[in-house]
């Protein structure tokens, strides 16, 4: 029987399952790499942000920052 689990994965590449599964069983495994959630949620915001981003007061508030005075 095929069983699907979430896992994390570590910076050092070490595998990590979301909950318990208790003793794997020794064999083969497929892993699906997925974007990290933070992604979606980032493309999902971005126009909607654009529209305070692009403000004229934006500009204002931020212009000691440029360098290109």
């Amino acid at each position: 029987m095929l069983k699907t689990i979430e896992v994390e994965i570590d910076a050092s590449g070490n595998v990590h399952p979301v909950e318990p599964v208790g003793q794997l069983p020794p064999g083969r495994a497929l892993l699906t790499l997925l974007k990290p959630a933070a992604d979606e949620a980032l493309y999902l915001a971005e126009s909607a942000m654009a529209e305070d981003w692009l403000r004229p007061e934006e500009d204002a508030a931020w212009a000691h920052l440029r360098q290109d005075k």
